[in-house]
This record gives structure tokens, C-alpha cells and sequence, in this order.
């Protein structure tokens, strides 16, 4: 009977080439959900909670039995692991360093996912199982799972590939609220004896500014002077303005943008003739002797500065698209202000040194020079620049770091995301990137 079902369906096969194409398709998809299965219950199997001889060699565990006062750091890198198992509380602190990128789960099968080594890893040290039909929340050893990657653009790649390994295989981990980003300091900051320890480029920026502002004073044409809280209350404004700048400079130099600011382009009135001239003179002002010569044009599409420097000539245009724009409009609700303050230039003064200000841009930027003097900064792109002692002070001492725990209030818009910038197609996430490509405001290449 077997050689004749064989004959049979050898003889079929080969008179029906496409039928027997998608058979075998179907034969080679079933093996390879039994093999995914079979290592999705190998990963899961284990002796008993105490046991921890089926742990990964790299995890470092910590010496608590309970969950929900365990937790694990997932690292970036075995240098950063050294010095995070030196510096942990070993008694609830666990410590998974990483090698490398992980895989792209969003891409790759469910078998193919299960025989990457890192993965596993994963798997096997939070303890819950991999698959609808294994996983299971209850046996999860950790009720904090921490990741902890450096603040470059590496760093930033593999924490959105451990969030799309969790949200995709293990979305009820991040339900149940037990997924959490370090934010380990971005900046160490030195004054003689004392140092102080930054998150991001904000703090850093503030801190700067009060610590400029302590040692400063803004001499205004009349004499006037302005310092302590109200100098930072105009470094407020200054910062506010510089931002809106900063994002309509990325088409237009930012000293031809802030003029225009001062001279009320932005108010919201007509434009004209009168005001390109007026521009193109206060750009001649505060320009070097050799750099000056700017001519300001208008016409039906807007604004036109040029000036030859050295024989070049330079021709920048303003079209009516980025005069009335979003960001333009914002400048029109502080335009009276910016042009009745900035009007004439004005000299920040300290202990040391004089600043010609000139508008609000070169206000934020001397006061970051002045805030700079006697200090000296670290910044911190990678963890493992840290010793054990600074990263348990700044990223794993509960009373002391900072976490942001992942949460999803929109699934739909989540599962959309992750699709578009993680999955196969290409044209939607270049499409992403191409309408987005602007408002990046931190580039690391």
C-alpha cells in the first residue's frame, strides 16, 4: 500500500508542478512552526525558581526571590556591564548585558527569532516563556525590566529593538507597567570641588544660564542695567525666540532670520521694500568690516539679501512660505517686543569679558560662554565611560536615578508605528523620514 500511495502521489506531483510547489510550501511552514514551538518550550522549561543552574551565563541575578522586588538591567555592551555588576545592589539588582544588536523581531519569522542567541537569552532570564501558547506572565522574575542603553545613535537603535521585541512578543509586560528606560546622565559638570550630574541638554543649558547670570550684567544703551532674576527672565525670552530661529534657520542663515525678527518682518502686516533695506542694514552693523556689503530686494515672492564676499557672490532668498508659516507666526506674537528691545545693540558684561549683543540668538550664546567659564563638562555618549561608583550614583540607586516607564495608550497608533519605521516596506518609513527629517534637533552622525 506504501509504494503505491507513493507511486501515486510522485506521478501527481510531477504532473502538477505548481499544486506540488504549494504543498511542500505548507509541509516546510508546519515543520518549521513545530521547530519554533519545540524551542519556544525548551526556553520556557525550567527546574524551579530557586534553580538557577538554567540561567544564561551572562545574566548576573540578583539574591531576591520575589518579583515584584527584583530588577534587571538590560545593558548595552560587556563594558558597561562590568561596571554595572560592580556597581549594583546585588541583593535585588540583576544584570543582562547584551552583545551587539539584537534581532529585528518586526522582520524576522518566529522560528528564525527563537534561534537568535540574544534573544534567548532574553527569554530564558525573565523566565515567562516566548509564544501565545507559553508565555506566561506569572512566572515573570522581574517586576522591573530596565533598559539601559548609551545616548548615541547605537544606543538609541537597540533600546527600539528591545521595544519592539517587547511589544510584539511580550506586550503584557509593558501592560502590566513592568518596562522601564534608565536615564542615565547625559553630562557631569565640575566647579572646583563640586560635581554635578546632568540628564539631557536642557538641564545643562539651565544650568548654564544661572550660572552665567550670576556673573553678568546686561548694559542697556540708556544705561540701564539688567541683572539677577530679571536677566534670566530676558534669557528666557532670548532662548524662547532662538528656538523658533534655530527652526526656520534650517532654510535661511540664522543672523539673516533674527534681523529680519527685529525689524518686524514677522509682524504680521504688509511687507515691503522699506524693511529689506532695513534688514540688510542692521546685518551691515553688526558684521565684520570685511564681511559687510549685504543689499536687501523685495518683489512678489518675497525677500532677497545678497552681498560678494572676496569676489563670491551670495544670494539668499526668503519666500513667502517661510515668512508666513507656522513657526513665522509664532515670532509674530514676540515681535514687538523683539524689535523694541534689540533695536540698538546692547553689551553683556562680565567679570571678565564684554559681548556685543545683537538680538536674541547671540544674548542665549553669550551667556552660555559666560556660564562655561571655571567649569569643566563631561559629556557621557557611552555607560561604560562610567566607573561603578558614578553609575550607581546617577542611573541604578532607587533614590537617586531617574526611569521612564514604557506605556501604550494607543495600540493602534503603536502597532502603526513600529510597522512603519521597524517592518519590510520601504517607502513608508522613507516617506517618515522625509516629512520628519526637519524636526530632528539632535543629529548624531
Amino acid at each position: 500500500m506504501e509504494n503505491i500511495v507513493s507511486t501515486k502521489l510522485e506521478k501527481w506531483l510531477g504532473e502538477h508542478p505548481q499544486e506540488a510547489k504549494k504543498i511542500i510550501g505548507k509541509v516546510i511552514e508546519a515543520a518549521s512552526a513545530r521547530e519554533a514551538a519545540r524551542r519556544a518550550r525548551e526556553l520556557t522549561r525550567r527546574k524551579g525558581i530557586m534553580d538557577i543552574a538554567s540561567l544564561p551565563g551572562k545574566l548576573a541575578d540578583c539574591q531576591e526571590k520575589d518579583p515584584a522586588l527584583s530588577e534587571v538591567f538590560i545593558v548595552e555592551g560587556d563594558s558597561a556591564g562590568g561596571s554595572a555588576k560592580q556597581g549594583r545592589n546585588r541583593i535585588n539588582q540583576a544584570i543582562l548585558p547584551l552583545k551587539g544588536k539584537i534581532l529585528n523581531v518586526e522582520k524576522a519569522r518566529f522560528d528564525k527569532m527563537l534561534s537568535s542567541q540574544e534573544i534567548g537569552t532574553i527569554i530564558t532570564a525573565l523566565g515567562t516563556g516566548i509564544g501565545k501558547d507559553n508565555f506566561n506572565i506569572d512566572k515573570a522574575r522581574y517586576h522591573k525590566i530596565i533598559i539601559m542603553t548609551d545616548a548615541d545613535v547605537d544606543g538609541s537603535h537597540i533600546r527600539t529593538l528591545l521595544l519592539t521585541f517587547f511589544f510584539r512578543q511580550m506586550p503584557e509586560l509593558i501592560e502590566k507597567g513592568y518596562v522601564y528606560i534608565a536615564q542615565p546622565p547625559l553630562y557631569k559638570v565640575k566647579k572646583g570641588s563640586s560635581e554635578i550630574y546632568m540628564k539631557d541638554e536642557a538641564a545643562f543649558e539651565n544650568y548654564l544660564v544661572n550660572s552665567g547670570a550670576e556673573n553678568a550684567v546686561l548694559m542697556l544703551p540708556n544705561g540701564e542695567q539688567i541683572a539677577g532674576a530679571d536677566l534670566i527672565v530676558k534669557i528666557s525670552q532670548a532662548r524662547q525666540v532662538k528656538a523658533v530661529i534655530n527652526a526656520l534657520s534650517k532654510k535661511v542663515p540664522m543672523k539673516i532670520i533674527e534681523q529680519m525678527a527685529i525689524s518686524n518682518v514677522f509682524s504680521g502686516g504688509m511687507q515691503s521694500l522699506a524693511q529689506a533695506e532695513e534688514v540688510a542694514r542692521k546685518l551691515n552693523n553688526i558684521e565684520e568690516e570685511y564681511e559687510k556689503g549685504w543689499e536687501g530686494e523685495y518683489d512678489s515672492n518675497g525677500f532677497i539679501f545678497k552681498r560678494t564676499l572676496r569676489g563670491v557672490p551670495e544670494r539668499i532668498k526668503v519666500d513667502f512660505n517661510l515668512i508666513t508659516s507656522s513657526d513665522a507666526r509664532k515670532l509674530e506674537k514676540m515681535s514687538a517686543e523683539i524689535s523694541e528691545f534689540y533695536k540698538e545693540p546692547l553689551i553683556l558684561k562680565s567679570k571678565e569679558d564684554e559681548y556685543k549683543i545683537v538680538g536674541p540668538c547671540s544674548l542665549a550664546d553669550a551667556i552660555f560662554k559666560v556660564g562655561k567659564k571655571g567649569i569643566s563638562v563631561q559629556r557621557y555618549k557611552g555607560l561604560g565611560e562610567m566607573n561603578a561608583e558614578q553609575l550607581w550614583e546617577t542611573t541604578l540607586d532607587p533614590n537617586a536615578r531617574s526611569l521612564l516607564q514604557v506605556k501604550v495608550n494607543h495600540f493602534e497608533k503603536a502597532e502603526e508605528v513600529f510597522s512603519t519605521l521597524m517592518g519590510d516596506i520601504v517607502e513608508p518609513r522613507r516617506e517618515f523620514i522625509q516629512n520628519n527629517a526637519l524636526n530632528v534637533v539632535n543629529l548624531d552622525i
